[in-house]
């Protein structure tokens, strides 16, 4: 390993804009269990599930249907 690197000629990363932002999320216990069975089946990681399905709803502008009990 050299002791310094020379970046004068690197480029800006062209995906920081698309970059994750780590965050708190409170999640119900189902929906992780829900995840966690479906990252069994496909081999992906939960957490990549979690978020290529709420990234799926935000491009196809889904929205939740709400019912509050009365």
């Amino acid at each position: 390993m050299k002791k310094e690197y020379d970046f004068s000629d690197s480029i800006k990363n062209p995906y920081a804009k698309i970059l994750k932002k780590q965050i708190t999320l409170r999640v119900n216990t189902d929906a992780i269990t829900y995840f966690k069975l479906l990252a069994k089946q496909t081999g992906l990681p939960y957490q990549n599930l979690i978020n290529l399905y709420l990234t799926e709803c935000a491009h196809s502008g889904k929205k939740l249907s709400l019912k509050w009990a009365s």
